[in-house]
């Protein structure tokens, strides 16, 4: 049957969103190793070719079996925060307890048959410290080769997607901000439902969950993480379909929608009115309200009514064209 992870009182008070560049590097070594569905990350992995051939990623993807396998949780803890630098986190892995390490390194070890028992699998079981080191070695390499140069257009893409959801949440509960989070995801009588998963049902135990979008584990959903770690849910970010796609969006922006038209969808990185984006963009209310209606009808914004406004705001089409913009 579907994992389902039920809530109590405390967990509804415990629920957060956060993204982690850390978690962002694994899952972009997870992705690599996938033969198939690489889909959207197709632009992304013909432009970062040369840099994963000049990495020799073997001791990371020994601790990434295959679907239904445990990836260890000390390589991408839950974050602490709504978001933390690469850096932080890096030195949160490296702090890591070896005798914990040696651990979710074991259990990881046991998915993949002969692996415990290979030269390297014996090696780093033997010295968990400077298997822990390595391990952070790697990925800081990973990080720097990788995800660096993109990173603005990934952490971007990261917030407008929490941002999204909160306001999904404020306005309808969880019901509401489970509905559209991914096409196996959904919400019944106090449960999550995770139609991908398969398992009993895990009651969070006052320790909440934690929500974190992310671009590189498209198309999957992941949740784990047990204790001593944040029960935590990992679904493909809003918008993530055009990300590697919208190359210097300002210019074709431009070219495709005009000036205008292209000022105002780039701009509408939080929803706003037509009065707000004609004082932003300086233009009249009505011209504004006739470019919003063109940019609707094309499906890059949605509008909704707010009180007595109404705001309008990019659709995942029109996140993707925008892109780091």
């Amino acid at each position: 049957m579907p994992l389902q992870l039920r809530f109590d009182a405390d967990d509804l008070l415990r629920c957060r969103f956060a993204f982690s560049p850390l978690c962002e590097t694994h899952e972009a070594v997870r992705m690599l190793r996938r033969t198939v569905r690489h889909g959207y990350h197709q632009p992304w992995l013909r432009r970062m070719r040369s840099a994963v051939a000049g990495l020799d990623l073997s001791e990371l993807w020994l601790f990434m079996p295959g679907p239904g396998g445990y990836v260890p949780d000390f390589l991408g803890p839950p974050p602490e925060g709504s978001s933390a630098c690469f850096e932080e986190e890096l030195a949160r892995l490296r702090a890591t307890d070896p005798v914990l390490a040696r651990e979710e390194m074991a259990r990881s070890l046991a998915c993949t048959p002969g692996a415990a028992e290979s030269p390297r699998g014996r090696e780093m079981l033997d010295d968990p410290p400077r298997a822990v080191q390595r391990l952070a070695d790697l990925t800081e390499r990973v990080w720097h080769a990788l995800i660096a140069p993109d990173w603005p257009r990934l952490r971007a893409l990261l917030e407008a997607d929490i941002a999204y959801r909160s306001r999904r949440l404020a306005e309808g509960g969880l019901a509401a901000l489970f509905v559209d989070l991914h096409a196996t995801v959904g919400w019944s009588e106090g449960a999550l439902l995770l139609r991908s998963s398969f398992g009993p049902v895990r009651d969070l135990e006052g320790r909440g969950l934690l929500l974190m979008p992310s671009v590189f584990v498209w198309p999957d959903v992941v949740s784990g993480f047990a204790p001593p770690w944040q029960p935590t849910v990992i679904y493909p970010a809003r918008g993530m379909a055009g990300l590697w796609t919208a190359a210097e969006p300002g210019r074709a922006l431009v070219r495709l929608l005009g000036a205008n038209r292209a000022a105002i969808l780039g701009g509408l990185d939080e929803p706003a009115s037509t009065t707000t984006l004609a004082h932003r963009h300086g233009l009249a209310p009505s011209s504004v309200s006739a470019h919003l209606t063109i940019l609707r009808e094309a499906g890059l914004l949605i509008s909704r009514r707010h009180g007595h406004r109404v705001l309008y705001e990019r659709t995942p089409l029109g996140e993707g064209l925008v892109g780091e913009s």
